[in-house]
Formats: structure tokens, sequence, C-alpha cells
């Protein structure tokens, strides 16, 4: 059962961590030559589909992250620093993304259905900066993850 736990929780990651990546190093230099209105409908067209892949990432990883830390390591007291902070940091990208949810990209999409390409693309910026943070804690994340069990001596 461990290995199958820790092996879903590495692909929520990779999923989540390697989206983003696509999406901000590959799709948004990409698309940045097309007419707002194009740019626009594929963005909304991508995250529609990459956060539905989220919302699956962000409640795996806290049921799989929990699991282990009991299964594994017998509760958080008996947890390696590590652990907790990749736990925090984890938190911390959860809730970055439900603001970037139910603040940024609910505009998004309202200004989208009203047809105001401004305030749309406004709200694009918006999400683009929450993604940006995002990456960065869970590159983090994963280094941590895959060095930290060797930063005691």
């Amino acid at each position: 059962m461990h290995g199958l736990t820790v092996s879903l929780h590495l692909l929520a990651v990779i999923v989540w961590v390697g989206g983003m990546a696509f999406a901000l190093l590959v799709l948004r230099p990409a698309s940045g030559p097309l007419d707002p209105p194009l740019r626009l409908a594929l963005w909304e067209r991508t995250l529609r589909r990459f956060f539905g892949w989220v919302w699956a990432a962000v409640i795996l990883l806290p049921a799989t992250g929990l699991w282990i830390i009991f299964d594994v390591y017998g509760g958080f007291g008996r947890l390696p620093f590590h652990l907790h902070l990749m736990q925090g940091i984890g938190w911390l990208m959860l809730l970055v993304f439900l603001h970037l949810w139910f603040v940024p990209y609910a505009r998004f999409r309202a200004a989208l259905a009203a047809g105001e390409r401004p305030a749309a693309s406004a709200a694009l910026d918006r999400i683009r900066k929450a993604v940006t943070a995002n990456l960065v804690l869970g590159l983090v994340n994963a280094v941590i993850g895959a060095s930290g069990r060797f930063w005691t001596a």
C-alpha cells in the first residue's frame, strides 16, 4: 500500500507542477503573438482542463501525504524536518491555488462571458502571477522531497 500511496502522491505532483511549468514556459510565450480573442479563448480552454487536474491533485496530495505521515512515521511527532517543511509549503500552494480559483480565475471567466477582453486579460495576468508563485513553491518542494533525507549528517 505504501508504494501505491507514494506513487499517487508523486504523480499528482508531476501533473500539477509540470502543468504549471508547461503553461508558463511553453504555452504563454507561444500564445503571445495570437490576437487577443484567440489567445484568451486558448487560455480559457487550457485553464478549464488543467484546473480539473489541479483539483484532483489538491485533493490527492494532502490525502496521500497524510496517509504517508501516519502509515510510515506514526504521526507528526516522528516526522523528519524536511517533511514538515514540505507539508507547510504544500498547504501554502493549496491556499494560493484556492485564491487563484476563487478570485482571478472567477473574474477571468466572468469577463470572458461578458465579452470584456481587457478585464479578462488583467485577470489572466493575475493568474499568471499566482501560477508563477506556485511553480516556484512546487519546484522548491520537489527539491526538498528529493534531497531532504540527505540533509542530516
